[in-house]
């Protein structure tokens, strides 16, 4: 029988994204633009290109699928604030790649004010630009930058006919990205939605492992059921890593055999109308934790919960992170990993042997999602609508002074986590992570 859909949450709604665009304009100077290019298609090899996935800060403000389309916001324009360029309608190419949406779409479908043509676009722009002193666009976009010179030097060369060009460029991700940090009602559903297929597919990779099947195929698993539930696929290149490859923090290859009495990491999340999940179980090939496995296993998860429990309006990740620092050392010093007195390893940082990278980030429209860490060089502290991962891992060098039974193992636990006003919701609860449950899962008969 193939598995049972999951209900889909609903889209988010024109109103939703009309109103990002107001509020982004609303704290830009009254004789500002904004610039913003979507994403192009991207050639993969002769005559193909790789599927198309629309830029995030441009479907922040748009909801707009198409490629080459191009987004200017110019604050009290009377004829409309908002004014998209995109694809025209062509009976002849829509016949080889699919429907456009067209000018006339986009305004109708995706509540722009106007839209043209991209035919249009050169003869249009810089007169839509006149006298509008600062541009922000993306200042990371060698093609915005470009385009943005271009039409400044337009303006300059008519400045004797009155033409008026823009006096300076801004990045306009500063204030996007803040924006970006808080989800709505609508952006949390689509992430919790984004965290069941995830923890669906992940649940099925678990109990189609068995010894001598290979990391790829696990990965068909995952990936089967990202698609099956209407996701675009993964949201990231996932990681599958049998054994040793565990230790290799971005492993994609996926290519080794899995064997028994390995373990094996999974990190991997499904991408649903262009939300990220973002889980990472480890768990036995063969579905029985040997006993240094589980051991160490324990402490990364009594260091996951207890960074989860941490979660709330008012705290740090910065705080977060030193708590699983303390809850990892000790473990490793319990386990006869690290030798000596916890303070004086955490003094020295004797973990990060251990321990390579950070125990969260962001989540959203980029796995990575974008957002400051910190305001005035201090950590922010967390309030409701964000979202982010919770992830520790312990990662054991294949050293000769390290004990036999620990050598080579990698183990991360990792789950998405919304702050609300009365704490935390895990997105991603509904995979085992508690040993007997990840035995009871996999174990058959």
């Amino acid at each position: 029988m193939p598995p049972e859909p999951l209900p889909r949450p609903a889209a988010i709604a024109t109103g939703e994204y009309r109103e990002r665009r107001r509020r982004l304009m609303a704290g830009l100077p009254g004789d500002a633009a904004v610039l913003l290019p979507g994403a192009a298609l991207t050639p993969r090899s002769r005559d193909s290109e790789y599927p198309f996935r629309q830029d995030s800060d441009f479907h922040y403000l748009t909801g707009f699928p198409e490629p080459d389309a191009l987004l200017v916001l110019l604050p009290g324009r009377e004829a409309g604030e908002s004014v998209l360029f995109c694809q025209d309608r062509d009976p002849h190419l829509e016949a080889w790649t699919g429907r456009r949406c067209g000018a006339e779409g986009a305004e109708r479908e995706y509540g722009i004010d106007q839209a043209f043509a991209n035919a249009e676009r050169d003869e249009r722009l810089a007169t839509l630009l006149d006298g509008r002193a600062t541009l922000y666009l993306p200042l990371d976009d060698s093609a915005a930058l470009h385009l943005a010179e271009a039409l400044r030097a337009e303006l300059q060369d008519g400045a004797r006919r009155g033409a008026r060009p823009p006096l300076a460029f801004a990045d306009v991700a500063v204030r996007l990205h803040e924006e970006r940090l808080i989800k709505s009602p609508a952006e949390l559903a689509l992430l919790r939605h984004a965290g069941a297929v995830s923890a669906r597919a992940h649940r099925r990779a678990m109990q189609a492992s068995a010894p001598g099947i290979m990391e790829y195929q696990l990965q068909a698993e995952l990936e089967h059921e990202f698609l099956w539930q209407g996701g675009s696929g993964p949201a990231y290149a996932s990681i599958v890593a049998g054994g040793g490859n565990a230790r290799v923090l971005h492993y994609i290859e996926n290519a080794d055999t899995l064997r028994d009495g390995d373990l094996v990491l999974i990190d991997a999340g499904a991408e649903f109308d262009l939300y990220a999940g973002d889980i990472t179980r480890t768990f036995p090939v063969g579905g029985r934790f040997g006993e240094a496995q589980r051991a160490l296993y324990e402490v990364v998860l009594g260091a996951q919960q207890r960074a989860l429990e941490a979660v709330g309006p008012g705290t740090t990740l910065a705080a977060i992170h030193r708590g699983v620092l303390r809850d990892l050392t000790a473990g490793l010093i319990e386990l006869g990993l690290l030798a000596g007195d916890l303070e004086a390893c955490l003094e020295n940082q004797a973990w990060r042997r251990f321990y390579l990278h950070a125990t969260s980030h962001w989540l959203g429209l980029d796995v990575h999602d974008v957002g400051q860490y910190r305001r005035d060089g201090e950590p922010r502290p967390l309030v409701p609508g964000m979202v982010l991962t919770i992830e520790p891992g312990l990662y054991v060098p294949d050293d000769d002074d390290i004990p036999v039974a620990y050598r080579g193992l990698g183990i991360r636990i990792e789950d998405d986590v919304a702050v609300t006003e009365e704490g935390r919701e895990v997105l991603t609860a509904d995979v085992p992570k508690r040993v007997a449950d990840i035995e009871a899962l996999m174990v058959k008969g």
